[in-house]
């Protein structure tokens, strides 16, 4: 009996346990400036490489993906022990109607009959999408291009990665006018675009009860952007 109930509370503590790590991680802490955290956490042996460049049909710019090299380490089991190994992959984004996707540093942006090349950003950021709004781009004759990104280490834990808040800009198809439209610290949910306005709406969370997740409590932000006034200015509206 005193086996059985050594077991049955070895098994509650690993179930405890178990329960505390499955606990999801804020994904902001907040301080007294409000600000996200600097990046501090770089790995200095991580290679920066270019994909080859992609020009979307219609637009006269060249655009040259940015990231990490990936490097991955696959375990072998060999006879006299284990080994691994290192694989390598100088993909790093892929490329389908009008939409790059990724986890990117950045982007290049290079007229076609130019050999100067324009840096999207100089801050820290991963970029998930960059998508090229054709339809509206041909209608009000204003290329934009419309991007899902990290731009701040919300979580403050030094490094910038899917764990922080999402958020969205706009530029013009050059790269130029680089522009956040979602409020700091308000998560993006999502994003459409209505052809028939030339708006682009989306929704955004704002965690309303400051606990650092964003949850059935906090509080729903629903936005649009007309994309044929070139100031870009955001208004919210209320469905509900």
């Amino acid at each position: 009996m005193k086996k059985l109930h050594i077991a049955l509370l070895g098994m509650a503590i690993l179930l405890l346990a178990s329960c505390k790590e499955e606990v999801e991680k804020p994904k902001v802490i907040y301080d007294a400036t409000n600000k996200g955290k600097g990046i501090t956490n770089i790995d200095s042996t991580q290679v920066a490489i270019a994909d080859l460049p992609i020009q979307i049909e219609g637009t006269s710019y060249l655009i040259h993906p940015i990231a990490d090299l990936r490097v991955y380490e696959r375990g072998t089991k060999a006879r006299y022990g284990s080994s691994s190994v290192i694989d390598l992959s100088f993909t790093i984004s892929n490329y389908g109607e009008n939409e790059i996707t990724g986890y990117l540093q950045n982007l290049k942006f290079q007229r076609v009959d130019s050999d100067s090349i324009h840096t999207l950003t100089d801050k820290p950021a991963l970029i998930l999408t960059a998508t090229y709004l054709k339809s509206v781009s041909d209608r009000v004759k204003k290329q934009v291009m419309v991007y899902t990104m990290f731009d701040m280490d919300t979580n403050r834990d030094g490094k910038l990665d899917t764990s922080d808040i999402k958020s969205l800009y706009l530029s013009d198809i050059s790269g130029e006018k680089f522009t956040k439209i979602s409020t700091n610290f308000h998560e993006l949910i999502d994003w459409n675009l209505i052809e028939s306005k030339n708006r682009l709406y989306f929704r955004t969370v704002e965690d309303t009860n400051k606990n650092g997740q964003f949850d059935k409590n906090d509080v729903v932000h629903y936005n649009y952007v007309d994309l044929s006034n070139g100031d870009w200015k955001v208004s919210s509206y209320e469905p509900i």
